[in-house]
């Protein structure tokens, strides 16, 4: 994808080849009419509608499998030969463009090659007039280009992207309690608190590591992306009946934060948002940058803040001396396919309004119609829709009793419908497999592993070689345990087996071995303890314990002496192991403590060869000072400005979902890709919907947690309601919306299949995926039961299966 953002839509040698005679000029218009006739006849009603597209605002609302990237670029790529024409007829280059939005990288490659081709192949144009970028691509170019009025200086600040264990974040945490020591102690009081030492110094580790970074984290994120500051946080909080104080709290942790940033010269991705927007503030600069834009047309829609919202139909909108102009802005997406609200600012309540904005002024298209998926596919996720809908849109009621359909289901009412019998897309809603939808209830999930061998194996034998199936999980844990678990019977049918979570994990090598060298520099700090203890729980190489109580007293922990209590054995095993570490700091030279450390963490080949490079960079850039404080300043910064990941050489997408290739994957990561087989195993309640679980070391502070209880009053306070909710309130409705976006996760799943969906809930599972030998009876996930009942002739008979 080119980086620059602005190009000639009107070629030179193009103005002066077509314009120097009328007849040939009119040849030309009648040539490129034709290919333009002949790019909507492949295209279905909902595509045609965005294609057919000349000004003003559309909204796209597109069902899984609608073809809406495909439709994306035949419109973009008739609109560029439009406004060629017309830049032709004016005889000039008016140096305007389109910009298209999507949401990553991969995405935005995708996109650009499909509008190139249409360019290239169908109107025979130049392969310019346009621009692809993501979001925060878009605001960092207009940003960079008007330095003075976005106060960005690009040589001069760092790009970080700080998560809940970043140091910056915790830094803002240290300095909002020394700042705020009574509020600070309000906190530890909890709801009840009987002054006993242990317990204070057990709930000052959760507050310190665990729930103020939380909330930090959330908040500034769901604050900076809205326009929110940390002045109008304090304002909220005074109409707020909150004894913690919630969001007053969160404001002091913003500002914190804020400070330590611009101190530092820090930036975040919303920076790069808010600096774009102070750009477009000034009215000189914003007609710059509106005049090279004809058009912006944005996909995911469903996934925008509204920062970015308002950041792209500022661009869209026509320049005119006193403003006001049209806004010439495309928006498609599918807010049933809405993932991220629970996680990120993303808020399908934004694009939802929008369609309903653009419905009543006849503006909105609907893309219902998709080839992907065999018929009783699409019923069975209908059927979800539907169910879901019903059993759980009127727990979204708003205090005073009324429903808002536009944002309180958990989905929009959109069927999916199949395509039309000459619909131009080649095996259009192809026959399915087998049942095409098969229901199972194994024992447990040994037994489940059991029935998908089978399965798997049964779908793969006729042409391994062209093959394409997935199995799709809620966690990474599940897929890890999996994938050990289906390695034999892939190797012994030739099957590619391709653990997607597994490179995730590889990324996480830095900041573990990070936190382990932190504790071997500080072993007295309960900050690093925590952080290390919670690696090796991670890699399961220690139980799961309550780790806050092993860091409060680090030294008790690590040497006790002889009257210490006695420890349980999963503490000694802890400790043993953190005192190894010690010993290898002292043993070993500089330059070998990560590769150990990699062994000790039982790192695969993968993960060693990532642990080896690591420790080829970082022993270079210390060779001249070669300490451990030089080495732990190296690996912070690379863990923090996130530059170690190694360039992608391939489509990320073709990985997933190469020919002969059984992918495991979380259903997050699938969206956007698909598969003829698709298998959903341990579908149950405890995750799908789930619930938002209060850690036993956190519910001191009552039976809710700060970080949700502030998103849910933020987000009130942007919707509009009259009065922003009470911590109550707040936990009920964070509950709510936590329950949809599971559901729409499992509508997303659902989708991804095209010819079979193969679905189970064991009788019995763990509690948590971090201990898989803790087998305890699981209910299923409600929706699960919904569709055996709905979809009895789907039910597989596993005595039967079992036997043949």
């Amino acid at each position: 994808m080119s980086d620059a953002y602005i190009t000639d839509s009107v070629p030179q040698n193009y103005l002066h080849t077509h314009t120097n005679n009328q007849n040939d000029q009119l040849d030309v218009v009648a040539l490129r009419n034709a290919a333009i006739n002949r790019i909507r006849n492949g295209l279905r009603l909902g595509q045609l509608q965005m294609a057919d597209w000349e000004s003003g605002k559309l909204a796209v609302s597109a069902v899984p499998g609608a073809g809406k990237s495909t439709g994306m670029a035949a419109a973009a790529a008739i609109a560029i030969a439009r406004q060629y024409e017309q830049s032709a007829k004016n005889l000039r280059n008016t140096r305007r463009q389109l910009v298209v939005v999507t949401f990553t990288r991969s995405a935005a490659a995708n996109i650009k090659a499909k509008i190139c081709k249409y360019l290239r192949d169908d109107l025979s144009l130049p392969q310019t007039g346009f621009v692809v970028n993501t979001l925060h691509g878009l605001a960092l170019n207009i940003a960079s280009r008007h330095p003075e009025l976005s106060n960005l200086q690009l040589n001069e600040v760092t790009l970080i992207t700080p998560n809940q264990s970043h140091r910056l974040i915790r830094n803002a945490v240290e300095q909002w309690i020394a700042y705020n020591p009574g509020h600070y102690m309000r906190l530890l009081e909890g709801v009840q608190f009987d002054g006993e030492e242990t317990e204070r110094l057990r709930r000052q580790s959760v507050l310190r590591t665990e729930v103020l970074p939380e909330l930090a984290t959330t908040v500034i994120h769901e604050a900076k992306s809205s326009g929110i500051s940390v002045e109008d946080l304090r304002n909220m909080s005074r109409y707020i009946d909150d004894e913690y104080r919630i969001l007053n709290v969160a404001a002091g942790l913003y500002e914190q934060y804020e400070t330590i940033m611009k101190a530092r010269d820090f930036i975040d991705y919303d920076d790069m948002i808010l600096a774009a927007l102070r750009v477009l503030e000034d009215p000189h600069a914003c007609r710059i940058e509106q005049g090279q834009v004809f058009a912006v047309f944005e996909d995911e829609a469903q996934d925008s803040s509204p920062l970015q919202t308002r950041l792209l139909e500022i661009l869209a909108t026509e320049p005119t001396p006193r403003g006001g102009g049209v806004v010439n802005l495309i928006r498609v997406g599918d807010p049933n396919q809405a993932i991220n609200s629970t996680f990120t600012p993303a808020d399908p309540i934004y694009f939802r309004e929008f369609c309903e904005e653009c419905d009543g002024a006849n503006r909105l298209a609907t893309m219902d119609r998709a080839g992907r998926s065999s018929r009783i596919i699409i019923e069975a996720a209908n059927f979800t829709l539907n169910w879901v809908n019903s059993f759980y849109g009127a727990k979204g009621k708003t205090r005073r009793g009324t429903i808002n359909p536009v944002s309180t289901t958990p989905f929009r009412l959109q069927m999916i419908h199949t395509v039309d019998p000459d619909d131009p897309q080649k095996d259009a809603n192809p026959p399915h497999v087998g049942r095409g939808l098969e229901i199972c209830t194994p024992d447990d999930i040994n037994h489940t592993v059991d029935l998908l061998s089978k399965r798997i194996v049964e779908l793969f034998s006729p042409n391994p070689s062209k093959t394409r199936a997935a199995i799709l999980v809620r966690e990474n844990r599940q897929g890890k345990w999996l994938a050990e678990a289906l390695a034999q019977v892939c190797k012994d049918n030739n099957i590619i087996l391709y653990d997607a979570g597994e490179r995730d994990r590889h990324s996480h090598v830095p900041s573990e071995i990070l936190a382990l060298l932190q504790f071997c520099d500080r072993p007295h700090s309960p900050d690093f303890l925590k952080a290390a203890l919670d690696v090796l729980v991670k890699r399961q190489l220690i139980p799961t314990q309550d780790l806050n109580t092993l860091a409060a007293q680090p030294e008790d922990f690590l040497y006790p002496g002889p009257l210490a209590p006695d420890q349980s054995e999963p503490v000694q095993k802890a400790a043993r192991l953190c005192r190894s570490l010690l010993q290898a700091k002292l043993a070993l030279p500089l330059y070998q403590l990560i590769s150990f450390i990699a062994l000790a963490l039982n790192y695969d080949q993968a993960e060693l060869a990532t642990a080896d490079k690591l420790s080829e960079r970082v022993t270079q850039q210390i060779s001249s000072t070669n300490s451990m404080v030089s080495m732990l300043s190296v690996l912070s910064e690379i863990v923090s400005s996130e530059r170690f990941e190694a360039v992608e050489t391939e489509n990320i997408e073709a990985r997933y979902t190469r020919d002969g290739q059984l992918t495991i994957i979380t259903m997050h990561k699938a969206k956007g890709l698909d598969w003829d087989y698709v298998f959903l195993p341990f579908l149950h309640e405890n995750l799908i919907p789930g619930k938002f679980w209060i850690p036993p070391q956190a519910q001191f502070l009552g039976n809710f947690t700060l970080s949700e209880v502030a998103r849910a009053q933020i987000r009130a306070a942007l919707h509009g309601e009259d009065n922003i909710p009470t911590v109550t309130e707040a936990w009920e409705q964070s509950k709510y919306l936590k329950t949809a976006e599971e559901y729409r996760l499992l509508y997303v799943a659902i989708t991804r299949a095209k010819r079979l969906l193969w679905m189970s809930a064991a009788k019995k599972a763990p509690f948590t995926w971090s201990k898989p030998e803790n087998l305890q009876e699981q209910n299923p996930c409600p929706a699960f039961n919904a569709l055996r009942r709905q979809f009895p002739q789907c039910i597989i008979d596993i005595a039967v299966s079992s036997r043949s």
